[in-house]
């Protein structure tokens, strides 16, 4: 009886934390380039537009946290190179990468 209930515990506490981490997030911040990661956020828009023409990938880089993010979907955030923006995504902590469901410009 107590293997019972203690699978059941797992079995609901595993669908609790996949049902958060599909949810959508929104969350501040500038998407910059793999190479300068957090180093331009703000003033180096210029720049992370040469970055990832040459070649670098797309990141997200959390505002609050200082955090990098890899971008699962990168063609969403092409129009935003540099940019100050708030994005709604799922976030994979495990992989340190965000799903861009949603981007605009920051208020």
């Amino acid at each position: 009886m107590k293997r019972i209930v203690a699978m059941l515990v797992a079995v609901i506490s595993f669908a609790a934390i996949a049902a958060s981490a599909a949810d959508s997030t929104s969350i501040n911040g500038w998407i910059s380039d793999s190479m300068c990661g957090a180093k331009h956020t703000g003033s180096g828009a210029a720049c992370v537009k040469k970055c990832i023409q040459g070649g670098m990938t797309p990141v997200f880089v959390d505002e609050d946290k200082k955090a990098v993010w890899t971008i699962d979907n990168p063609d969403a955030v092409k129009d935003f190179y540099g940019d100050h923006v708030t994005v709604k995504a799922a976030v994979d902590a495990d992989k340190k990468s965000v799903h861009i469901d949603s981007i605009a410009a920051a208020k």
